[in-house]
């Protein structure tokens, strides 16, 4: 176990990534008597204006429609890096039914031949993350799906991919359901258990916020027994009612979850990215206030998980599971003591 106090050492506050679609939030007033909707360069432009913000995520193919090393020189230019790409399956009408579990032979292969070479285009783009959501894998009906049959078909899939450049780290992001009622990989267990399966070096797991607490699960335990078994590739922050995958911003129902949630990952040696997917679109809110409120907010939150790791009260506190103890000492170290 680590034990970092600085904020330094792992967790860098520094790296904040986003989802670029975010940007393309009340088009039609940044870019008035416009028609279409705003290119990728529209949408890193208008991102490239958040004071923090260091990287953008892209999702293939959906905004790789050039040389990929060309784009990311275009978002140099800006001062913005690639942190990773995520894949989209919905090239294929037939990827509805599935995508590495699709009944047809082709239709799975179209779809891990998608998936390589989004891994490629991630690579020319300079970049060694591929998030894998594999949303459309799953079922809705019973007696729709052989699960065997179907679990094989998806552990093949991650170890064509992973197999692809063992130098590219393949992510899985999982969800509980949306599209199908129920995902294949909903939770953290399930999705460790595929990891073990495929036995590749380079898979890990994306957490994101939302969909952990519609899991039902603690994130922060969520990211203790990942970290046991895989490790964590990805942290993607947003917050939610638990009910379904709300996309509010960071802290603005969980705050306590949230500060846990980033004082786990920084002990279990978490380097990455923190991503925020978040959906100021949704309701076009305006997305650089709304991501520069998200990155403060954490900046902040890293401050507070300075302090109660520099606190040993927490500690002997925890080891007692004493939970009033903790509850009051992490109180007093986010809003003050009394005086």
């Amino acid at each position: 176990m680590h034990n970092f106090t600085d904020g330094t050492d792992a967790l860098n506050p520094t790296r904040f990534a986003t989802r670029l679609n975010s940007f393309a939030s009340a088009a039609h007033r940044e870019w008035p008597g416009q028609s279409t909707k705003p290119s990728v360069m529209q949408m890193a432009e208008r991102a490239a204006r958040v004071k923090g913000l260091t990287d953008l995520d892209l999702n293939y193919p959906d905004h790789v429609n050039e040389n990929p090393a060309e784009l990311a020189q275009k978002l140099g230019n800006l001062g913005l890096s690639i942190n990773g790409f995520a894949m989209r399956y919905y090239t294929n009408p037939a990827f509805k039914l599935g995508a590495f579990t699709h009944p047809d032979e082709p239709v799975r292969r179209e779809a891990i031949d998608l998936t390589k070479k989004g891994i490629d285009a991630a690579r020319e783009a300079g970049s060694k993350l591929m998030t894998i959501w594999l949303g459309q894998d799953g079922f809705d009906y019973s007696f729709q799906a052989d699960y065997a049959k179907m679990w094989q078909h998806e552990l093949d899939g991650i170890r064509e991919v992973c197999a692809h450049d063992p130098d590219c780290l393949i992510s899985i992001e999982y969800k509980p359901n949306e599209p199908r009622s129920y995902s294949l990989m909903p939770d953290a267990a399930t999705t460790l258990l595929a990891i073990k399966d495929v036995g590749a070096k380079n898979l890990g797991v994306t957490l994101d916020f939302a969909h952990v607490l519609y899991a039902d699960e603690q994130p922060a335990h969520a990211a203790a027994l990942i970290a046991r078994h895989s490790r964590v590739l990805g942290v993607h922050l947003n917050d939610g009612y638990a009910k379904r995958d709300d996309g509010l911003m960071v802290g603005a129902v969980h705050t306590l979850q949230t500060i846990e949630l980033l004082r786990q990952i920084r002990r279990d040696g978490y380097d990455g990215a923190i991503y925020f997917d978040t959906f100021p679109d949704m309701t076009g809110l305006d997305p650089v206030h709304e991501c520069e409120v998200n990155i403060k907010t954490v900046q902040r939150m890293l401050k507070v998980v300075d302090r109660l790791e520099q606190d040993n009260r927490l500690a002997n506190a925890i080891d007692r599971q004493d939970a009033v103890s903790t509850q009051a000492i992490v109180q007093e170290l986010m809003f003050g003591a009394e005086h």
